[in-house]
């Protein structure tokens, strides 16, 4: 999809084509389906207007991304640094939303771009409870015990990231070798809501609660909780799904 421009302005008229071209819905949870793919659109419009590649906002979004992550390991968050390390994730998640809808506005999707934005979220995925790890050990008065937690999660959202791309990778190459493709289905709001513990928005929220450790401490730990829930009911539904299809 290539936008020709009219008499709206070249902002508006990239912002109204994307709102009609959005990927399906399937499987996202609320935040990312709610609020950050509609502040991915606003910047991929600003990103055509500038003249933006999809591939230099990928890199804009690492900068972002990254940025926050350091100063999430290099700083106090409890003195007030949470909320410019969250401000720095939410918006390198919004980038991240916009790389691919500026890809699909200008029609310059390529699979060097596709790569490099996986890429990006992978080093984003190995790394987030990493570092937030580090921040606990350095700055948050906590027993050592407490450490397990980020280290569990890095272990459930790993397994989690690499485990749903490979299944949304299967189930494409399945549907292109249907004839005709099978159309894929939105999910419903009560899902959205349901798996919203597997938002990588949710987590950019929770650490606002780094200038309050113990809440910061209990609402990460629940949601580490409810992320591996998630994980044990949906690997063996995935499994029986691919196992299926032979």
């Amino acid at each position: 999809m290539t936008v020709r421009l009219g008499a709206q302005s070249p902002f508006r008229q990239a912002l109204d084509s994307l709102a009609s071209a959005q990927k399906t819905s399937k499987g996202a949870p609320a935040y990312s389906r709610y609020i950050n793919r509609r502040l991915g659109r606003i910047l991929a419009a600003a990103a055509f207007t500038r003249g933006l590649t999809p591939n230099q906002v990928t890199v804009t979004s690492a900068v972002a991304t990254f940025s926050g992550l350091a100063l999430l390991v290099l700083t106090d968050p409890t003195t007030g640094f949470a909320f410019l390390v969250a401000g720095l994730l939410v918006l390198g998640y919004a980038l991240d939303s916009a790389d691919g809808q500026l890809a699909r506005l200008t029609g310059k999707g390529s699979a060097a771009g596709e790569w490099l934005d996986h890429t990006v979220d992978a080093f984003k995925q190995g790394s987030v409870h990493l570092c937030i790890l580090v921040c606990w050990w350095r700055y948050l008065d906590l027993d050592s015990v407490w450490l397990i937690v980020p280290l569990a999660f890095q272990v459930v959202d790993t397994v989690h990231f690499f485990s749903s791309l490979l299944i949304d990778h299967l189930r494409r190459a399945r549907r292109s070798g249907e004839n005709p493709p099978a159309p894929e289905r939105s999910s419903s709001f009560a899902y959205s809501l349901a798996v919203l513990p597997t938002d990588f928005g949710l987590l950019c929220i929770l650490l606002v609660l780094l200038v309050v450790p113990p809440a910061f401490v209990v609402a990460y730990s629940l949601v580490m909780l409810a992320s591996a829930a998630f994980l044990v009911l949906a690997l063996p539904k995935w499994y029986r799904e691919v196992r299926s299809w032979s």
